[in-house]
């Protein structure tokens, strides 16, 4: 195979994966509530905003907002929330439970991984990510970093809940910490906690240096 084909294979198999990812996401909602979505903010999120150590509130921006739950405590909290979702049934639902708390969130329909294509100009204080990251294909998680990178003050977290690779069936979804340390360049990982689910689970506290 010659150069070109080999790119135009990879582009398509690049272009696939992003589809399938984009079909089960809306066969979760149009399911039902998704797995992830339980409607509760995690304790996790909970103490890095209200514990002895919170940062003061800023600018907030959620990775995969699902239906909202969690950028609607960030903005009960202060917090000034951008919140985007690659489903459109998860934004309506989003903007609706923003709207029902009266609170100003703004939420997006877009790609986390593609976010000069959107309103997102920054800089943020925090980044909250529920499982997004890892259910990214391979070839666009640089471009997830790289977005978030661009976007964060000096000292900025990112908190991000992800599965473990050993929680799917497929080889390129799930995290581990190496792969976030190589590919957060320009970020300390300070702390990598176990979940609680029944699969193998973890929560990961990046800050940008600086």
């Amino acid at each position: 195979m010659t150069d070109e084909g080999e790119a135009a294979a990879r582009s398509d198999l690049e272009r696939a994966q992003e589809e399938a990812v984009r079909r089960e996401l809306e066969g979760f909602y149009a399911a039902g509530r998704p797995p992830w979505d339980s409607g509760v903010t995690p304790p996790e999120l909970v103490a890095l905003v209200e514990g002895d150590a919170a940062p003061p509130p800023g600018r907030a921006l959620e990775l995969g907002c699902g239906t909202g739950t969690n950028a609607v405590y960030l903005a009960r909290r202060g917090w000034e929330v951008v919140a985007v979702d690659l489903i459109d049934g998860a934004v309506r639902q989003a903007r609706e439970k923003a709207a029902a708390a009266g609170v100003p969130v703004r939420v997006l329909r877009g790609d986390a991984t593609r976010l000069d294509d959107l309103d997102v100009p920054g800089p943020f204080d925090l980044f909250f990510d529920l499982s997004c990251y890892c259910g990214v294909p391979p070839h666009r998680r640089a471009a997830y970093a790289a977005g978030l990178s661009r976007r964060a003050a000096p000292g900025a977290r990112l908190l991000m809940f992800g599965y473990g690779p050993e929680a799917f069936d497929d080889p390129v979804s799930g995290v581990t910490a190496d792969e976030l340390r190589a590919r957060f360049t320009g970020w300390t990982l300070t702390e990598v906690v176990p979940g609680t689910n029944d699969v193998p689970t973890f929560w990961f506290a990046l800050r940008r240096d600086g």
